[in-house]
């Protein structure tokens, strides 16, 4: 079994097509054709249904294939640990974002990142705090900056907590308040916030069930700028962090005396690859 058979299956299960995948690798068709029939031979098992319309993995397909993308990242980072040895840092590292992380300037890190290590490459994945935390935890994303309630579980990672911030109201412009308000006092509102079930929402939730205090969630959302747009047209009112609010909007903030809070966290797996253990030195530079 050889690695480009590895990469040629992979490209096909990626593409689903056989002339896609071939342009991928920069092969000829015939080329990768013959080489993915080789390799179904000595596996003893056909590892794709094709047909003159489609590409689909058979059970056998499905089941070789995370084990074959595992193979080639374990030869890949295998080679990136003996580049590390002479000082270089090359490979690819995958950072996972909220949306509204605040805690450091994410751009200005990647800056001094490149700058330091040219020869590395940066993927960037965004998703709300509990699918970025299950993704590191799986190892299909490095490191990741999260916002999360109290009592969120980080169990099988690293993790280290950055910032604690208490979130405003957020109201139109024209409904600005006097503040600070209390939870009561904003639950006279109707609410837009984050899908029930996830870390965002339970930001939130965790702060009115502390207070004893009910409120209508009118809207649910699954992007931060949904929400705002709302806000400012003023069908509701909402909580975020203070940076995260753009002036000039159309909205207005406003303290709240027992409001919600989040935790920004750095959680990364427990094995870093020489460019996440680089990107994490850099993040330490600038978050210190």
């Amino acid at each position: 079994m050889e690695l480009q058979q590895l990469r040629y299956v992979i490209a096909v299960s990626e593409t689903l097509n056989f002339t896609r995948a071939a342009e991928r690798c920069h092969v000829v068709q015939s080329a990768l054709s013959h080489r993915v029939a080789a390799l179904e031979k000595e596996l003893g098992a056909r590892l794709f249904d094709r047909t003159n319309r489609s590409v689909r993995l058979t059970r056998a397909g499905e089941a070789f294939l995370p084990q074959a993308r595992a193979a080639l990242a374990a030869v890949d980072r295998a080679a990136d640990e003996v580049a590390a040895t002479t000082g270089a840092v090359r490979g690819t590292v995958t950072v996972g974002m909220i949306p509204t992380f605040t805690a450091f300037d994410v751009v200005e890190v990647l800056r001094a990142y490149r700058a330091a290590h040219p020869d590395a490459g940066v993927r960037l994945r965004s998703g709300p705090s509990e699918h970025l935390l299950e993704d590191v935890r799986t190892g299909t994303v490095d490191l990741a900056l999260l916002g999360v309630p109290d009592g969120f579980s980080t169990a099988g990672v690293v993790a280290r907590r950055l910032s604690v911030d208490r979130l405003v109201l957020v109201v139109p412009e024209s409904e600005e308040v006097d503040g600070p308000l209390t939870l009561a006092q904003a639950a006279e509102r109707p609410f837009a916030d984050y899908p029930a079930g996830g870390a965002g929402r339970a930001e939130t939730d965790q702060a009115f069930d502390r207070a004893g205090v009910r409120r209508t969630v009118a809207f649910e959302v699954d992007r931060s700028e949904t929400m705002l747009e709302l806000i400012a047209a003023g069908l509701c009112v909402g909580t975020a962090a203070r940076e995260t609010v753009p002036d000039g909007a159309g909205l207005a903030v406003v303290p709240l005396v027992d409001g919600p809070t989040r935790s920004q966290l750095l959680v990364h797996s427990k094995l870093l690859s020489p460019a996440a253990r680089a990107l994490l030195t850099v993040v330490d530079q600038h978050s210190a």
